[in-house]
């Protein structure tokens, strides 16, 4: 028996709404990176800005900001963002990378523009169950037309770790973003390694989605 093939079709696990009462703080979030919690974290940065992007990026920790130019060995400045109080942008010395140091949920509010391409990894996973709607909606609202949103979930049994990273299924993707775009499943991906048996888990796949404008 092909056990790749067999893991990859499993089916989605029924109870969508398992997770739905998870909460995570934004000082929890920041503790992760003070605590070293990070598994989340790839020591490889994807390679947009050096195929000639301009690239914009959200974090609330300042620590995993830091720790990313440093990684890169980029040089970089930070200034305030009037808009939001307490909120900074740090910006690459060259001017292709600037990231916000704040809520996602007041980036609007610093008139950051519009945006042909969106690359969701260890976003919508992270995000409270119940906070899905509004982040939808605000990556929705900075797509310009003709846009491609690239989304990367996880598939797991949600009864056995409470996330984050958070299960989303594909029915929760078709909620979220469906009216809008045409969603496919680009490929799955058998993720799993041994640090998850700590989850409780014994499986997990990482589904790439490619969203266009309808």
């Amino acid at each position: 028996m092909d056990d790749t093939r067999t893991l990859l079709d499993i089916k989605e696990y029924p109870d969508t709404e398992v997770q739905k009462d998870r909460v995570l703080t934004l000082e929890e979030w920041q503790e992760k990176w003070v605590s070293r919690k990070i598994r989340f974290h790839q020591e490889q940065g994807h390679r947009f800005a050096d195929l000639g992007h301009s690239v914009v990026g959200v974090e609330i920790s300042e620590l995993g900001i830091q720790e990313f130019f440093t990684e890169q060995n980029l040089s970089y400045s930070e200034e305030p963002i009037m808009e939001i109080p307490g909120a900074k942008v740090f910006k690459s010395s060259k001017g292709n990378i600037s990231l916000y140091c704040c809520n996602l949920f007041d980036l609007p509010r610093a008139n950051i523009g519009k945006f042909d391409r969106i690359w969701d990894r260890g976003a919508l996973v992270a995000i409270n169950p119940g906070d899905r709607e509004r982040y939808a909606d605000i990556m929705l609202s900075l797509t310009r037309k003709g846009f491609q949103y690239l989304l990367a979930v996880l598939s797991y049994d949600p009864t056995k770790h409470a996330g984050p990273p958070f299960y989303v299924p594909d029915a929760e993707i078709k909620k979220l973003l469906g009216s809008v775009c045409n969603i496919h499943c680009l490929e799955k991906t058998d993720v799993f390694e041994e640090q998850h048996k700590s989850w409780g888990i014994d499986y997990i796949v990482e589904k790439l989605y490619l969203c266009t404008e309808k």
